[in-house]
């Protein structure tokens, strides 16, 4: 009895070989769709059948996936002893829960009467929703329907005093599990749009508050269960999350061409329960707490914008508009009022939209071009407006290339969103900016096209560039205006790209970014779009550190553009050229050390820092009056900052030569070799004014820069900078070599040092 009660406590030790209790014990079918699921209930329903004895006041309801004969091939079960308080009901539970232990299924239950399930209920509405499912097994049939029948009447009669509650829960649920259309390794049960909100949907419905399992709902729910389905067949043990390894094998049990097209269905089904969601919780609020009547006891209606009023919480269209022959503009111009009151779309609405309302012509009128940018630029209510119409197909009236956008994954771990909503993310976030650019116009519709370019083959910052100039030509902007549309996609990772990887005190670098910007205006809108891009992006994509080096790009190419003169370098920190050497500054994220004139000064500084768990964003090197000078950038690779104390006396131990750390330097790099993708060597002939440029692309790793100053500094090179660019799990560092270009042997020969050093 005591193994039974743990087993319980924790599940089956190996899902592997519940499995074979369950196929032998229940004899439970696997396989895919509605078919399969109802089989397994019935299995499940036959084998609990022959655990309880038919008798009077007390029956055995099922409830969640086996209520709904819905089951997974390893769900849960989840079951409800009812009884009518007869005698000896603890021994007859153990009598069922037990075989159900010992077949080793995972199980949730409860013994209760009536009157106490009906309590239970009225005080946890997560057990009110259960008992919406819940389904008679075996025994009393009166019993059951009692229950059943009460717990559907009192669920209709409170329902709408409950959903506030339930919203807030749900909307903790959201943030804890995210949005299941935008995500990469989604939970298909807890996210946004996954099989949780599907029962919300259900229950809305049992209560009558609206229509909320339409066909549209109905098939996506069945694709989810399906994809649930095959996720367990693949992983062979119960999982909800859709985790990239197991991608292309689901997709091949759905007869998919591949995970691509598994992520692009299963966001497109999710967004379809989350907008159906909205609806139906709209529609509870409204008939919770009514809304202003006018004197013939109607809802009343406000004039919001030409053609649009409100009516009982939602935006319509006026009476006037349905009349006349509709405007072209008119679904843009609602989808704009509706982003900047923050009023929801009627549902009825976008249907009319999405039926009668005429194509743009090309180019498009002032007035469409004028609420594109005015929905572009509405603030936090740009993308529940866009997600609307976009639900309604009106989105591709406007942009007839975002059919090949829509739900495209963005494979890159510091991507939060799939490729379309990350760039109307990305022009929320511009919105930000707007007023610190002379055309916020052109800074928003960049915003909006900058990665239109992905999934076309080739570099996406190229191969945009003819197809966003496409879109702002139908727009109706200027040629001059789609030049520049142009060149916002072509330079829009230039900032950043240039601000952590490369010498920002070489005026080789400032001229270089200059001349591909042209004139401060682009320039500032650059600025603001690097800085839109990045925080649509995740926060993996930004850090303090990359915006003061975007900054200072941006200053000085600023200058450079204004006075025609290339900024001076900055002069060494006159503190490094006093007193006895060594001499080691800490300056919050800065590190500079003065030690007599040698060779392997970076590659032993980068290495004490390693020690130190410190990762180095930037690094000088250079020789004043026989004085050896190397100042970094560092940033914690932990997030938690050395003490600094021991931290400085290695530092003068190791650059005055001290063997052991030197020791301690190299016994801590071998430790953290690691692995990743085959490294490459990229060299760049033009990028500085006194050196040469070697990039090295590899997989990041503690005491990465060490041991590549290291083999460089073994190899003859003379480092005088270096700049680490950390992309996820990836690198690219850049390391300036003092001199004229190498000849062919001696390029081989420093790649080969690097490369053996990753």
């Amino acid at each position: 009895m005591t193994s039974l009660i743990k087993k319980n406590a924790s599940g089956p030790a190996d899902d592997g070989d519940a499995n074979l209790l369950i196929n032998e014990v229940v004899g439970v079918p696997g396989g895919i769709g509605e078919a399969a699921r109802r089989g397994r209930a019935a299995a499940y329903d036959s084998f609990l059948r022959g655990l309880l004895p038919v008798r009077d006041g007390v029956a055995l309801l099922a409830v969640g996936g086996l209520g709904r004969r819905q089951c997974a091939p390893y769900s849960d079960l989840d079951l409800v002893l009812v009884h009518a308080g007869v005698p000896g009901t603890d021994e007859l539970a153990a009598s069922v829960w037990y075989p159900i232990w010992d077949a080793g299924l995972r199980l949730d239950h409860s013994v209760r009467t009536v009157a106490e399930a009906l309590s239970v209920a009225q005080d946890d509405v997560k057990v009110a929703l259960g008992l919406l499912d819940a389904r008679l097994v075996v025994g009393d049939q009166a019993l059951a329907d009692a229950l059943i029948r009460t717990a559907a009447d009192h669920w209709r009669r409170t329902a709408v005093r409950h959903l506030p509650g339930l919203r807030e829960v749900t909307e903790a649920r959201w943030q804890a599990h995210g949005e299941l259309a935008f995500l990469l390794e989604g939970d298909l049960k807890e996210a946004a749009g996954g099989l949780r909100d599907v029962g919300l949907l259900r229950a809305i419905s049992a209560a009558g508050i609206t229509d909320a399992l339409r066909p549209a709902v109905r098939a996506a729910h069945l694709r989810l269960l399906d994809t649930r389905d095959a996720l367990h067949q693949q992983v062979g043990r119960r999982v909800d999350r859709l985790v990239a390894q197991e991608r292309d094998g689901v997709a091949a049990l759905l007869a998919l061409d591949d995970g691509d097209a598994l992520l692009r269905r299963v966001a497109g089904d999710a967004r379809t329960v989350s907008h159906a969601l909205d609806d139906a919780f709209r529609a509870a609020e409204r008939l919770r707490s009514g809304r202003s009547r006018g004197g013939n006891g109607r809802p009343a209606r406000r004039p919001v914008a030409r053609d649009v009023v409100e009516h009982d919480g939602e935006l319509v269209l006026a009476r006037t508009a349905i009349g006349a022959r509709p405007d072209p503009s008119l679904s843009l111009r609602v989808a704009a009022a509706s982003a900047t009151t923050r009023i929801p779309i009627a549902r009825a609405t976008c249907e009319w939209l999405a039926a009668y309302c005429p194509p743009l012509p090309a180019p498009w009128p002032a007035e469409a071009r004028a609420a594109l940018i005015t929905l572009l630029g509405a603030g936090l209510g740009l993308v529940p407006a866009w997600e609307t119409c976009d639900r309604y197909g009106l989105v591709d009236g406007w942009l007839p290339e975002w059919t090949r956008l829509r739900s495209l994954p963005q494979h890159n771990p510091v991507h939060r969103f799939t490729l379309d909503r990350h760039l109307v993310q990305t022009a929320h976030e511009a919105s930000r900016h707007a007023r610190e650019v002379e055309r916020p116009d052109l800074l928003l519709l960049g915003a909006l096209l900058h990665d239109i370019g992905k999934g076309l083959p080739g570099d996406h910052s190229t191969v945009g560039v003819p197809v966003a100039q496409a879109v702002a030509t139908r727009v109706g902007l200027p040629t001059a205006e789609v030049e520049l549309i142009g060149k916002l996609v072509r330079l829009h990772l230039l900032l950043p790209d240039v601000a952590t990887r490369r010498d920002l005190s070489d005026p080789v670098t400032i001229a270089s970014v200059a001349e591909a910007v042209g004139d401060t205006g682009t320039l500032d809108v650059l600025h603001a779009l690097v800085r839109a891009d990045a925080a649509a992006t995740g926060p993996a994509a930004w850090s303090d550190w990359k915006g003061r080096l975007v900054a200072e790009l941006v200053t000085r190419v600023r200058t450079a553009l204004d006075t025609g003169v290339l900024p001076e370098p900055p002069a060494p920190d006159p503190e490094l050229l006093a007193g006895p050497l060594p001499v080691v500054h800490l300056t919050g994220d800065r590190v500079s050390v003065a030690a007599a004139d040698r060779r392997g000064l970076l590659a032993t500084v980068a290495g004490c820092l390693a020690l130190h768990r410190l990762e180095v964003i930037s690094a000088d090197a250079s020789a004043v009056d026989g004085r050896a000078l190397v100042e970094c950038r560092v940033q914690p690779r932990y997030g938690l900052p050395p003490d600094p104390v021991p931290l400085r006396a290695d530092l003068r131990r190791a650059v005055a030569g001290d063997v052991s750390v030197t020791q301690r330097l190299r016994g801590r790099a071998l430790a953290s070799r690691g692995g990743g993708a085959a490294p490459r060597v990229v060299w760049h002939r033009e990028a500085a004014t006194d050196a040469v440029l070697l990039e090295l692309r590899a997989a990041d790793a503690a005491g990465l820069l060490y041991r590549v100053t290291c083999a460089l500094d073994e190899a003859g090179a003379l480092v005088r900078a270096a700049r680490i660019s950390t992309l996820g799990a990836d690198v690219v560092d850049a390391f300036y070599l003092v001199g004229g270009w190498p000849d062919d042997a001696t390029r081989a020969r420093l790649e080969a040092a690097v490369l053996a050093a990753v």
